[in-house]
Formats: C-alpha cells, sequence, structure tokens
C-alpha cells in the first residue's frame, strides 16, 4: 500500500537541510499505523509524502502500488482521489454548508448529483451529523468541524486515509469519536496512518506505529 526506500526530503534547493533524512519502511494493505514524535520531528512531511502533496528530494516512495519516480503528472489527480486526508485544522470552506463541504471531492470528481447525495447523506448519519447538512461551519463545535472534515475524507471511500494530529483541538470525549470512526473505517478495509502526540490515545488502542524523531525513523512496529 505505501513503501518508502532510503527516502530524503528537502525543501528549496541549494544547501537546505534534509527534513527527512534515510527514511525507509513498508505499510501493507488494510494496517492501522500510528505516526509517533514530538513537533519538528518530520511527521507532516512523511504524510505530505504518502498524499501525494510532496515529492521526495532522493529515494523512491510508492504509494497504492504506483512509484512516484515513474508516475505521469497527468495520473495524479486520480491517484490522489484514492486517497483522504485529515488535518487537525479541518480546512473546511466557511461559505458552504455542511453538506456541501463533503460533497465537494465527489463534484470535483465528476460524480452524479444523484449518487453524490445519497452517499453524503450516508456520511453525515454515519458520522453523526445528519442534522447539521444545512449549517456552516462556523456554527459547529470543534469536534463537529473534525467530522465534518472525516466525512469529506472518506466520501469518495480512499483506499488509503491520512490523518494528521486529528484530535489535537478536541477534548477527550471528541477526541475518542474521531478515533472510534477512524478505527471503523480501518475495520472496514482502508489503510490508515494516524499521527498524533496523544499518547494516551496510543495507550487506549494499541496498533503498529512508525515513531520519527529528527527526521528520520527510529522505531517501525
Amino acid at each position: 500500500m505505501v513503501r518508502f526506500d532510503d527516502v530524503g526530503l528537502r525543501y528549496g534547493s541549494g544547501p537546505a537541510p534534509e527534513v527527512l533524512r534515510d527514511v525507509s519502511f513498508t505499510l501493507p494493505q488494510g494496517s492501522f499505523h500510528w505516526l509517533l514524535g514530538p513537533s519538528g520531528a518530520g511527521k507532516s512531511s512523511l504524510l505530505g509524502l504518502m498524499h501525494l502533496a510532496l515529492r521526495p528530494s532522493r529515494g523512491e516512495v510508492e504509494v497504492l502500488g504506483q512509484p512516484l519516480s515513474r508516475l505521469r503528472r497527468g495520473a495524479l489527480p486520480g491517484l490522489r482521489r484514492r486517497i483522504g486526508v485529515v488535518y487537525q485544522d479541518f480546512r473546511l470552506l466557511p461559505h458552504l454548508t455542511v453538506f456541501d463541504n463533503v460533497a465537494l471531492p465527489m463534484r470535483i470528481a465528476g460524480r452524479a448529483e444523484a449518487q453524490l447525495r445519497a452517499d453524503v447523506a450516508e456520511m453525515l448519519r454515519w458520522t453523526g451529523l445528519d442534522g447539521k447538512a444545512g449549517a456552516l461551519p462556523a456554527t459547529l463545535s470543534g469536534g463537529e468541524q473534525q467530522r465534518v472534515a472525516l466525512a469529506r475524507a472518506v466520501v469518495t471511500r480512499p483506499a488509503l486515509l491520512v490523518a494528521d494530529e486529528p484530535t489535537g483541538n478536541l477534548d477527550g470525549a471528541q477526541a475518542r469519536r474521531v478515533l472510534a470512526l477512524l478505527r471503523e473505517m480501518h475495520r472496514l478495509g482502508t489503510t490508515v496512518v494516524v499521527a498524533t502526540h496523544a499518547e494516551g490515545l496510543v495507550a487506549e488502542h494499541p496498533a503498529p506505529a512508525l515513531r520519527m524523531s529528527e527526521g528520520q525513523l527510529v522505531a517501525h512496529g
């Protein structure tokens, strides 16, 4: 599902230091992994490579069976549509309703409106937001906004789901609810990677972990 082989990443050109160095690992299809490490360890950069927002400076990244070094630029949008991303800061469009925020990836992909409406309604029920379809993001709690972001990420049934500190701005109860939804996606067959500082959640839900420190992978398993 995901393979990194001796990957290095630097931002910019010239003598800039690498933010990721010599990173190698493989994630099997249908697995759940935590991504752990302190701030600045390289977790967000690693996730950026996984969801194709970044390209490695060296080494090989393979996602969904596609080596990025041999992938044509025109093939990127189709591959990205098979990857769901959940951000800590939600990244909802404030002028769109909950329904339209969740529907956005399907509209971009050109899905028929009738099928789109059925799928979005199902996602809102799944996340407990079916009564909020017409609400604007600013009227929702943080936990509700994060569940909208999660519904938007999974409405296209992605093969890979990556979440960057999805519980960082939530209280304990809301964090557990979001994590329960992520674990349910894993149970349904999606490969899931969750970056977090919340060691309590990790202790409650043991799973294999990628542990980063200063741009390097220091533990995998």
